[in-house]
């Protein structure tokens, strides 16, 4: 795994601790306490519960480690920090697609804050790629395994 810094976004950053604090404080419980209850009933070396269990708890655990990685190499995005005159990560970007004239907007986030359904790609993503370093007006042809999409950047924003 990369020791590289992650940019979040301050929602995608809170999210993250809110998941870290559930698994840290109540999912350890859980598992805690299942294990406890597949231990009490007895013989434990063709325990079915119990394997699942300490399996659940190990899962969580690397879970946690993950987090807390990120969370350390994490950098939040703040809107002052970043130039609004070009398409950036972080940056909400209204496009209209020249072929049918659709107009919508992406959210230019990082991969673990990605969410196609909201409106929010990866930077690493084929069409968030093809967007970046671009201004307002620009055209914008992006090769995709469908085909070719093309753009017009309409607005830049945070």
């Amino acid at each position: 795994m990369s020791e590289s810094d992650i940019y979040l976004t301050r929602e995608g950053h809170d999210k993250l601790v809110k998941e870290l604090e559930f698994l840290k404080k109540v999912k350890r419980k859980q598992l805690s306490k299942a294990i406890a209850e597949a231990r009490s009933q007895g013989d434990i070396s063709e325990n079915a519960e119990y394997d699942a269990a300490r399996e659940a708890q190990g899962l969580n655990e690397e879970r946690v480690a993950d987090l807390e990685s990120k969370l350390s190499r994490a950098r939040i995005l703040e809107h002052e920090d970043i130039k609004s005159d070009e398409v950036l990560i972080g940056a909400i970007v209204r496009l209209r697609d020249l072929d049918n004239n659709d107009e919508f907007d992406y959210t230019l986030v990082s991969e673990m804050e990605a969410d196609f359904a909201a409106g929010k790609i990866s930077v690493n993503s084929p069409v968030a790629k093809g967007l970046l370093r671009h201004k307002v007006n620009d055209i914008v042809e992006i090769v995709i395994p469908a085909g070719t999409l093309k753009y017009k950047i309409l607005k830049i924003s945070r």
